[in-house]
C-alpha cells in the first residue's frame, strides 16, 4: 500500500510540473508575439471619401410665401339695443342664436301706446300753436287797419287846426275854435300813439304764437321718432347672435338685446413682426395690397378663401410688438366669424436667387460646395428668406455649381466626397394611406360629426361624403378619433 500511495504521489507531481511548464511556454510565446507585431512596419491609411447628397444650384424668381396665424371678423357687427322701455309686443321669426335676417326686416317691437300717447297729445298741441298763429296774425291786420283810419283822423284835425288858424289871421275867427282845433288835433296824435301800441303788441303776438309754433313742431318730430325708435329694424342682411330677449319680455332703453353679424363680409386680422412688415412695404413706404390666402384645417377637409392686405393698425399697442395687419377675404363660404386661421401672404418676387434645402445652409451662412477633385469648399451666402424646409439664398457665387444638400458634422472644408445627385424623373406623390371601416366604427364617426356645432357645413358635408365612401384616408379617421377621444 505504501508503494501505490508514492507511486500515486509522483505521477501527480510529474503532471502538475508539466502542466506549469506548458503555462510558462504559453505565456512567453504570447509575449513574443504581441513583440513582433509591435516591431512591424504600420501600412498606411487610405483617405475615407464620403457620399453626400448634392444639388445644382440655378437662379431662379421666387415669391416667397409669409406665414402667420389670425382670426376672423365680420367687416360689419352692429350691437342691437332697445331705443324705448317697456314690454316686447312683436318678435322676428328668426329672432334666435344664429338666426338670418334681411335688410329693413322687423326684428323686434316694444309697446308703442305710451308713445302713441305722447304723439297726438303733441299734434293737438300743434293745431292749437296754429289757431293762435291765424288769430295773432287776424289781429295784427286789423291793428293796421285802425292805425291807418286814425293816422287819416290825425290829419284831418291837423288840416282843421290850420283853417281855424287861417280865419283867426283874416279876423273871421275867434281864439276859441282855435284852442278847440288844437285839442281835437292832439287828441288824435294820442289815439294814433295808442294804435302803434296795439299793432306792436299784435306783432309780438305774432311772434309769440310763430315760436311756439315752431316749438311744437320740433316736440312733435320727438314725438314721431320716440314712437319709430320702439320698432327695431335690420340695418343690413346678417345673423343674429348672443340674443338674449323673448316676446313679451321687459327691456330697458339703451339695452343690449343681440348682435347683427353679416357672415359674408369678412376680414382676417393678424401680427406679423417688425421685419415681416417690412418686407410687405411698397416703394412708397405704405402697405402694399399684397394678396393672400387663408386656410382652415378641419378634421383634414380644410377650407380656402383668396384675399388682400387692406390696411394695419395705428399704434402698436401697450406690451405688444410688430404690427396689426388686415386683409378684406372674398368668397370665403363656410367661414365664421371668430376662427383661428392660417394665412400665407405673398410677398413681391425675387429674382436671381436661389432655393436650397434648409439642412445645407449653417449657422454661420455658409454651404459646403463640391470643388476640384471632388473635395469641399466653403461659399458664405446671404440668407433671406426660410420656407419651410428650404431656405432662399443669394449667392452668385454658387450658381451652376453642386451644393451639399444635407450637412453633417463629418463633412468640412477639404473632405473629399462622392456626390450623388439627384433622379432626373421626379418620384409620383404617394397616394394616401386608406382604411376600410367597420359599420360601428364608421356610425359612431358619422355620428360624432353630425353632432359637431362648431364645424362650418360645408367642411362637415366634404367629411360626411368622405365616410360613406368604401375606403376612407387614415389621416382623417385618426383627427376624427383623437377627437372623440377613441
Amino acid at each position: 500500500m505504501r508503494f501505490l500511495r508514492r507511486s500515486l504521489m509522483g505521477l501527480f507531481l510529474l503532471a502538475a510540473t508539466l502542466g506549469l511548464l506548458s503555462y510558462a511556454g504559453q505565456s512567453v510565446y504570447s509575449a513574443l508575439q504581441v513583440r513582433w507585431a509591435k516591431e512591424t512596419t504600420p501600412r498606411p491609411a487610405r483617405e475615407r471619401v464620403f457620399a453626400v447628397n448634392v444639388v445644382q444650384v440655378q437662379p431662379q424668381s421666387v415669391i416667397p410665401v409669409l406665414t402667420a396665424f389670425g382670426e376672423l371678423r365680420s367687416r360689419r357687427t352692429l350691437d342691437l339695443r332697445a331705443r324705448a322701455s317697456g314690454p316686447v309686443v312683436a318678435l322676428h321669426p328668426d329672432f334666435e342664436e344664429g338666426g338670418r335676417v334681411q335688410a329693413g326686416e322687423l326684428l323686434f317691437r316694444v309697446d308703442p301706446h305710451a308713445a302713441q300717447s305722447s304723439l297726438d297729445v303733441v299734434r293737438t298741441d300743434l293745431a292749437e300753436a296754429e289757431a293762435e298763429l291765424r288769430d295773432a296774425s287776424t289781429a295784427l291786420g286789423l291793428g293796421g287797419d285802425e292805425l291807418a283810419v286814425s293816422q287819416d283822423q290825425a290829419a284831418l284835425r291837423a288840416q282843421a287846426l290850420e283853417r281855424q288858424k287861417n280865419l283867426l289871421e283874416r279876423g273871421f275867427g275867434s281864439d276859441a275854435a282855435v284852442e278847440t282845433a288844437a285839442l281835437a288835433a292832439a287828441a288824435a296824435q294820442q289815439a294814433v300813439v295808442a294804435r302803434r301800441q296795439a299793432l306792436a303788441a299784435a306783432q309780438s303776438r305774432v311772434d309769440q304764437a310763430r315760436t311756439r309754433l315752431e316749438r311744437q313742431k320740433i316736440a312733435l318730430a320727438e314725438a314721431e321718432r320716440d314712437l319709430a325708435d320702439t320698432s327695431v329694424y335690420a340695418a343690413f342682411s346678417g345673423t343674429l347672435s348672443e340674443v338674449g330677449l323673448v316676446e313679451g319680455g321687459l327691456v330697458t332703453n339703451n339695452e343690449q338685446v343681440a348682435q347683427l353679424v353679416d357672415p359674408d363680409d369678412l376680414e382676417v386680422s393678424f401680427r406679423v413682426s417688425t421685419t415681416q412688415y417690412a418686407r410687405l412695404l411698397d416703394d412708397a413706404g405704405a402697405l402694399s395690397a399684397a394678396p393672400l390666402t387663408v386656410t382652415l384645417d378641419v378634421f383634414g377637409a380644410a377650407l380656402t378663401a383668396k384675399g388682400r392686405l387692406t390696411r394695419e393698425s395705428a399704434a402698436v399697442g401697450e406690451g405688444q410688438t410688430g404690427r396689426l395687419l388686415f386683409a378684406r377675404l372674398e368668397g370665403a363660404k363656410g367661414f365664421r366669424p371668430g376662427d383661428f386661421v392660417t394665412v400665407a401672404i405673398d410677398e413681391l418676387e425675387l429674382h436671381d436667387v436661389a432655393v436650397l434645402p434648409a439642412a445645407a445652409v449653417d449657422a454661420a451662412g455658409t454651404v459646403l460646395v463640391v470643388g476640384a477633385d471632388d473635395r469641399l469648399e466653403v461659399e458664405k451666402v446671404e440668407l433671406l428668406r426660410r420656407q419651410g424646409d428650404n431656405v432662399i439664398l443669394r449667392a452668385p457665387a454658387i450658381f451652376g455649381r453642386l451644393v451639399v444638400a444635407e450637412r453633417s458634422p463629418v463633412l468640412g472644408a477639404g473632405i473629399k466626397v462622392r456626390p450623388v445627385r439627384p433622379q432626373a424623373a421626379a418620384e409620383e406623390p404617394e397616394e394616401p394611406e386608406m382604411v376600410e371601416l367597420s359599420p360601428e366604427r364608421r356610425a359612431a364617426m358619422i355620428a360624432f360629426i353630425e353632432g359637431n356645432q362648431f364645424m362650418p357645413e360645408e367642411a362637415k358635408k366634404r367629411v360626411l361624403g368622405q365616410l360613406t365612401q368604401d375606403k376612407v384616408p387614415a389621416r382623417i379617421v385618426e383627427r376624427i378619433e383623437s377627437r372623440m377621444g377613441g
